[in-house]
């Protein structure tokens, strides 16, 4: 072996001895089912989860831009547990086949677009993570902004050595790369134990949220204008500014939707990842929406303007000379800030970059190499810029749940009509041509039919949210995009898969088609799912 090969041999992964490159490009340590003693999230897990993961800076902003499209405010909160009560099932829905099989989502998403199609599903959620790592980054360096003027007031003068064609400041820039440092060790830890920082998360900071509440009341004198104001819009442009208020709910989820079996697949049982989610997603939302909403209107009435941003008001709160004890508060209050950024992007970012990165390149990449890179890519893609021009970037977000609802749709009729919950393990890890999920070149054309028409359906109203002249009924189809993208490629996917019929589908006794021939397979897996596949011939 010469020096190059010792060196591509030094960055592989561990990995089962005697394997080929091509099972290589298959597996390894952190794309097989999860072993039994790493599944250790229990449903109180879940719920610590999504408690932490509801506590942060665009949870409050979202309920924000609700109002300020004319919404009263309990017609916003209404929304809003609209919104996250429907988008719950779809978690739940999606999260089921990681708790049976545990499995994360690169590989639930073979099953339906291929072994090989499935790398271009998992690219996207991975790209995806990598953006939004960065950006969530870049908002947690303004909640370390705020912490470290709360102790040494002296860092707003801090001089600019920066260009000015760098877009940000020497002062903004530090404590972006302060927060990026320290995100640093969250990211050595694997999923199984990751958990005990969403549980630290889920105790600090609705203290922290509880006591902004009540401080914000009690310097107002009251709740504030926002409560008695009634919406500034009526009939039907009232009922549309509702149905555009809970579609960013659900937006705001698709993300997590996709990907939810790389948490479920470490759950202890099926019912862990069920109930639990169900419950908690529309409950810590709404109420972290509520906390916002009662926070802004006080606000409005200790300054005379709505500060809608959590960060800025407590900056504001840090003018005119502070007493110290102002200074304490905001200085905890911001510090919980900061571990709700850091808890949010380890969960929605690094850890779904890092299960997405691996599955593209498993012989080099694991979960935790892969969060790393997201990091990287969070600091070189300079998101401060990506975030100059506010609706570029939300309109680009919405567009990206299009992709990401079309992915969903194909999964979860997938494994619940297609399957009907049966998978064979082994197939997954295989490119062996009679497998399950080999298809045509390992590649299942009907996944992608369906994907893509979720896709067009809302390609006009998407123009139309970039400032085209296009009819009022494609904009209001693109208003609902997660639901029309997700319905029409289920509804696709189930009709190709009908005319065009795969092997293991679920559909009466035909042995193609799943019957008897099928059942001893899926017996076992069921029963034993983490049956070895290093070994599985390529």
């Amino acid at each position: 072996m010469g020096k190059f090969g010792e060196i591509v041999k030094a960055l592989e992964v561990d990995h089962a001895p005697g394997l080929t490159y091509r099972q290589m490009f298959l597996n390894n340590d952190d794309l097989v089912p999860v072993p039994p003693e790493n599944r250790t999230w229990a449903g109180i897990n879940f719920i610590a989860f999504w408690i932490a993961d509801s506590f942060n800076v665009n949870t409050w902003m979202i309920v924000s831009s609700m109002v300020l499209l004319g919404l009263s405010w309990w017609q916003a909160w209404v929304c809003v547990w609209i919104g996250y009560g429907v988008v719950a099932p779809f978690i739940c829905l999606n999260a089921r086949p990681g708790a049976i099989f545990h499995v994360t989502f690169p590989v639930v998403a073979r099953t339906s677009f291929g072994i090989y199609g499935s790398l271009w599903c998992t690219f996207n959620r991975g790209a995806m993570a990598c953006i939004w790592y960065g950006v969530q980054a870049w908002i947690g360096g303004q909640c370390v902004r705020v912490m470290l003027r709360s102790m040494w007031p002296s860092v707003e003068n801090i001089p600019n050595h920066l260009p000015e064609s760098s877009g940000t400041n020497t002062r903004d820039f530090m404590c972006f790369f302060l927060f990026w440092l320290i995100s640093l060790p969250a990211i050595w830890f694997p999923i199984h134990q990751i958990r005990h920082l969403f549980t630290v998360k889920s105790i600090v900071t609705p203290i922290a949220g509880i006591t902004f509440f009540i401080w914000c009341i009690v310097k107002a004198h009251g709740v504030g204008p926002i409560i008695k104001r009634p919406a500034s819009v009526q009939g039907s442009e009232l009922s549309w500014h509702m149905v555009t208020s809970l579609m960013s709910c659900i937006s705001n989820m698709a993300t997590l939707v996709t990907n939810a079996p790389d948490f479920s697949s470490r759950a202890k049982t099926p019912a862990a990842a069920l109930w639990p989610q169900l419950f908690s997603v529309p409950l810590g939302f709404s109420l972290v929406s509520f906390v916002g909403i009662i926070v802004s209107s006080s606000s409005e009435a200790i300054y005379g303007e709505a500060i809608w941003s959590p960060i800025d008001l407590l900056n504001r709160f840090l003018d005119d000379g502070p007493s110290s004890a102002t200074r304490f508060g905001v200085w905890f209050i911001s510090f919980a800030f900061i571990i709700a950024q850091l808890g949010t992007n380890i969960s929605a970012n690094s850890i779904s970059a890092g299960c997405d990165l691996t599955s593209l390149m498993p012989r080099f990449i694991n979960i935790r190499r892969g969060g790393y890179v997201a990091a990287i890519v969070g600091l070189c893609m300079l998101p401060w810029n990506l975030l100059k021009d506010s609706n570029s970037f939300t309109s680009y977000l919405s567009a990206y749940s299009v992709f990401l609802s079309s992915i969903a749709g194909v999964m979860i009729t997938e494994y619940y009509v297609i399957r009907r919950g049966h998978y064979r393990v082994t197939d997954l890890y295989s490119s062996s041509k009679d497998g399950w999920y080999y298809y045509t070149y390992g590649v299942n054309f009907r996944a992608y039919a369906a994907y893509i028409s979720g896709i067009l359906i809302n390609v006009v109203g998407f123009a139309g949210a970039t400032g085209r002249d296009v009819p009022l009924a494609a904009t209001r189809v693109y208003q609902m995009s997660f639901f029309t993208g997700f319905g029409v490629s289920s509804l696709v996917y189930y009709v190709l898969n009908r005319l065009f019929p795969v092997p293991g589908m679920q559909r009466g006794n035909h042995p193609e088609a799943g019957g008897s021939d099928m059942a001893s397979v899926d017996s076992k897996t069921e029963k034993d799912p983490d049956v070895k596949v290093h070994t599985v011939a390529a």
